[in-house]
């Protein structure tokens, strides 16, 4: 017979702490059948996702045509066709701190620094200044709730020393989350580091001995999980082989991709790595931030695909020139229809973790239900560094308060720090003004 259990349940050996997805055994009702609403709604809490790609996109092939509930998907956006009710596509919002203004050259960094926080940053190599950004908003408010307030991802390293656009620090380019004004937030490139992050809460000592024995998480907490499974139900027992499937194929493809690294490296091309390895390192990373949301280990994740300006060159679909470079396309037709390859490239990551969200029940619907998930750029058209009319998807219904499924087109020149402050309401983390933010957005429903 299955037994209550409590929603902050974990799973521990040799230092680690392993979260566990949303059971029927978890709900209030299994607990009490008086439990109140309040309770069943913390039961079901929102997740936000933002995730960053650079150098903006070829802005007639991203833009869908129709409007509202009547529209079609573009040609790079036709890899979330299965995804087209659970998604809003938005126009017509801006960045305009991400205008030169006074300030000159630098829209690459200006782009970056802006993603989240809708703030100016301060034109220097040393002492930098912007503002906090909408995850970590919403993180310090969420603080004691989860066991990691939030994760930030990438899948190329931070410099946050020397100038690395224009007299910009590159602690613009190479970051999105700002924990404050003066402090970007480390971000976790390595999917080993990071998968274990969700769950080491141990010493060193325990860290060396699982590393020296070579254990994989779930043997170390094999003795936990095997109790667990004797005291649910039947339903719940395949939600979690399910779960604990998902991560020892994580954990197989970590190791897999390090061996191809190893084996790779008399002719790793630094700084673009492998030709094989972006595709696997984004969607290791994507699948990362799946577990964290799954088991709450976190509500609040940031993903960078590259730093802005990056240059990475995807030679897998036969794209040799650096990302940066092509995006100064001047209009010439063969550099637009590589452009095009990337847009529809990238949009196909982006795809597989929708698909990951949404393979996972929770409660009535899916985690991507439960979820908002920000997907863009701080640059619309790279060839003229354009910062209004941004390339912005957002996916999910954050547990039904977003009304999914339109082409949501909104006054030109509308602050994305709106975006930002509506995004926060819905994840109960509410602010008064985030950046150049000037209300909500009320079109969101």
């Amino acid at each position: 017979m299955s037994q209550p259990i409590n929603r902050r349940t974990m799973l521990r050996g040799a230092g680690l702490a392993m979260g566990l997805p949303l059971l029927e055994s978890m709900t209030p009702i299994a607990r009490s059948a008086f439990a109140s609403s309040a309770t069943a709604a913390a039961e079901k809490p929102v997740r936000m996702a933002c995730i960053f790609f650079p150098n903006g996109v070829i802005v007639p092939e991203w833009k869908p045509t129709g409007s509202g509930d009547d529209w079609q998907l573009s040609a790079s956006l036709k890899p979330l066709a299965p995804f087209k009710s659970k998604i809003n596509v938005i126009s017509g919002l801006a960045h305009d701190n991400g205008r030169a203004h006074k300030d000159g050259a630098g829209d690459h960094a200006r782009g970056g620094a802006t993603f989240l926080t809708a703030a100016r940053p301060v034109k220097t190599s040393s002492n930098i200044k912007l503002g906090i950004s909408v995850d970590q908003v919403a993180a310090s408010q969420l603080a004691g709730k989860t066991t990691l307030p939030s994760i930030e991802l990438g899948l190329q390293g931070s410099r946050n020393a020397g100038s690395c656009d224009s007299g910009y620090s590159c602690a613009y380019s190479s970051n999105i989350s700002w924990r404050s004004e003066t402090q970007p937030m480390p971000k976790e490139v390595s999917p080993r580091m990071a998968f274990e992050r969700m769950f080491d809460s141990g010493s060193d000592s325990a860290r060396r001995e699982r590393d020296f024995y070579r254990k994989s998480i779930l043997d170390v907490v094999a003795a936990d999980a095997k109790r667990l499974m004797k005291n649910v139900g039947r339903s719940d027992q395949r939600k979690l082989d399910e779960y604990f499937t998902s991560v020892s194929e994580i954990e197989a493809r970590i190791l897999r991709s390090e061996q191809a690294d190893r084996a790779a490296m008399p002719d790793l091309k630094v700084p673009y790595g492998r030709v094989e390895a972006f595709r696997e390192h984004a969607r290791l990373m994507y699948d990362i931030m799946a577990v964290g949301f799954q088991t709450d280990t976190t509500r609040v994740a940031t993903l960078m695909l590259d730093s802005a300006g990056g240059s990475r060159r995807y030679s897998e679909i036969g794209v040799k020139e650096g990302h940066h470079q092509l995006s100064h396309h001047r209009n010439q037709e063969d550099q637009v229809e590589q452009l095009k390859k990337i847009d529809h490239y990238l949009v196909e990551q982006f795809a597989y973790f929708l698909e990951r969200l949404d393979s996972i029940q929770e409660g009535n619907g899916t985690l991507l239900d439960q979820s908002m998930v920000l997907y863009g750029s701080g640059i619309s058209d790279g060839n003229r560094h354009r910062h209004e009319d941004l390339p912005i998807v957002l996916a999910g219904g954050a547990g039904g308060q977003i009304r999914t499924g339109r082409y949501i087109e909104t006054k030109a020149e509308r602050p994305m720090g709106n975006l930002f402050l509506s995004m926060l309401d819905k994840m109960g983390t509410p602010a008064e003004s985030i950046g150049d933010s000037s209300g909500r957005l009320e079109e969101l429903g």
